[in-house]
């Protein structure tokens, strides 16, 4: 829903998918080993807390506690909570938060297992994402906006962002991390450089005298982030690919931290994290917006989702004995990686008992992200466009891995099949092609 410019805290909400009532608490190092030994435990209950500032009214959030991979069925339950920062108006936001999960929900067949689901979601997540880009495009206007989506099954957490809206999670012992990468131009070298090779220009806002001011922006254009949805006026190497992070964490559970970058450049992840420490979901939320208000003033909108994945009352934590030394099970969460590094599924442990990595990737490259094992047979013997999911003839489109020339070392009839407009959408994001008339718009 759009926020009023009332300078207050103007929503302030909270749902709970399960029973939360309170039992003997079991120690953190018997979960653990319950974990390491492959016992059985209960799903997770689900806590959340909105609160928000309006400073343009162009911050929307979507919270859905109560999905189902199968329609009518309880044990294919799933949870979504998602922020749309839109800029340059209030549309691209609106129409992204009203169809992509529905998007990324055909990408992903419906009779799969719950952990083949799982594995296939982040890549259903990158064509939910580029094709809400291109039907939004299709409607001529110019808004765009920044998304961060959040999937929580179970245990797992999926992260899918493009922009500078941002996920932390903070787990047990207070470890805090990111699930996300902020695509600003200003701090992603990567990114910097992949606008450059694309064709784009990065540079400052010149005024009179020469004299540059402001954020990096990529022109033409004048945007400040390297991807985002819609912004059909600016060059296409501005992608809707997404960043897209998969952990799971244990059975100690974890906070989420959701908010658009009217929080983040208020407060550090840490910070935003240690303000509401304690509380429970809805006013953790609230404390973190007015800790934001109070550090920087309103100057954006700014809009706080706290997620909070509660253990059930069998497998509750008990709180840690205070020690002098930090407990080295909890310290340690994710190791230093490159913000757009192509990193293949692991089952490695990043910190035993706490979260374990399940996939992590940030390519731009869609060929990169769809993979080559994508479902791209429909059940009539056409052949399904991996992105828009329309069923064509193979005279009709070509595969991802096809190009202009077939070289001995080339397979252009293996991997995931792309209709015309989706091949077409793919070369412009590549820099293949010329891109749209630009105009001048800012976030």
């Amino acid at each position: 829903m759009r926020k009023s410019s009332s300078a207050e805290v103007i929503t302030t909400t909270a749902t709970d998918n399960t029973n939360n009532m309170r039992s003997p608490l079991v120690p953190l190092a018997t979960l653990i080993g319950r974990e390491l030994r492959g016992d059985k435990v209960g799903k997770p209950s689900i806590r959340c807390g909105q609160a928000g500032l309006a400073k343009k009214g162009e911050d929307y959030f979507l919270i859905k506690p109560d999905c189902q991979r199968i329609p009518g069925n309880p044990s294919t339950s799933f949870s979504v909570y998602a922020i749309f920062d839109g800029h340059n108006g209030i549309s691209a936001a609106i129409f992204v938060k009203e169809n992509l999960l529905n998007h990324v929900m055909s990408a992903i067949p419906q009779e799969l297992s719950r952990e083949e689901w799982l594995k296939a979601l982040p890549r259903a997540l990158v064509a939910g994402f580029v094709k809400s880009d291109m039907e939004f495009q299709r409607k001529g206007e110019t808004s765009g906006t920044t998304v961060t989506f959040v999937v929580i099954d179970g245990w797992t957490v999926t992260a899918a962002c493009v922009g500078d809206s941002r996920c932390v999670l903070d787990t047990q012992g207070g470890v805090v991390s990111d699930l996300t990468v902020d695509h600003r131009l200003e701090e992603n070298v990567e990114e910097r450089e992949r606008v450059t090779a694309s064709g784009g220009e990065v540079g400052r806002l010149n005024v009179f005298g020469g004299t540059e001011v402001g954020p990096l922006r990529c022109w033409p254009g004048g945007l400040c982030l390297s991807r985002s949805i819609g912004d059909m006026d600016v060059g296409e190497y501005i992608v809707p690919i997404p960043h897209v992070k998969q952990v799971k964490l244990s059975n100690a559970g974890g906070r989420l931290i959701i908010a658009s970058d009217g929080i983040w450049d208020a407060l550090s992840s840490e910070t935003a994290a240690q303000s509401c420490r304690g509380l429970p979901a809805e006013l953790a939320a609230k404390m973190v917006v007015k800790e934001a208000l109070r550090s920087r003033g309103l100057k954006d909108d700014t809009t706080c989702l706290v997620v909070d994945i509660i253990p059930p009352p069998e497998n509750s934590v008990a709180p840690p004995e205070p020690k002098k030394k930090p407990n080295v099970l909890s310290s340690i969460i994710f190791g230093k990686k490159s913000q757009n590094s192509m990193n293949k599924p692991t089952n490695k442990l990043s910190s035993v008992g706490v979260v374990e990595e399940l996939f992590e990737e940030g390519s731009a490259m869609l060929i990169e992200r769809l993979g080559k094992d994508f479902p791209w047979k429909s059940n009539s013997g056409l052949l399904r466009c991996a992105v828009c999911q329309v069923d064509q003839t193979p005279s009709e489109g070509i595969t991802v891995n096809s190009g202009p020339f077939f070289s001995a070392a080339s397979s252009p009839w293996e991997g995931p099949f792309l209709c015309t407009n989706c091949r077409k959408k793919k070369d412009a994001m590549e820099g293949k092609r010329p891109s749209q008339s630009p105009a001048v718009m800012t976030t």
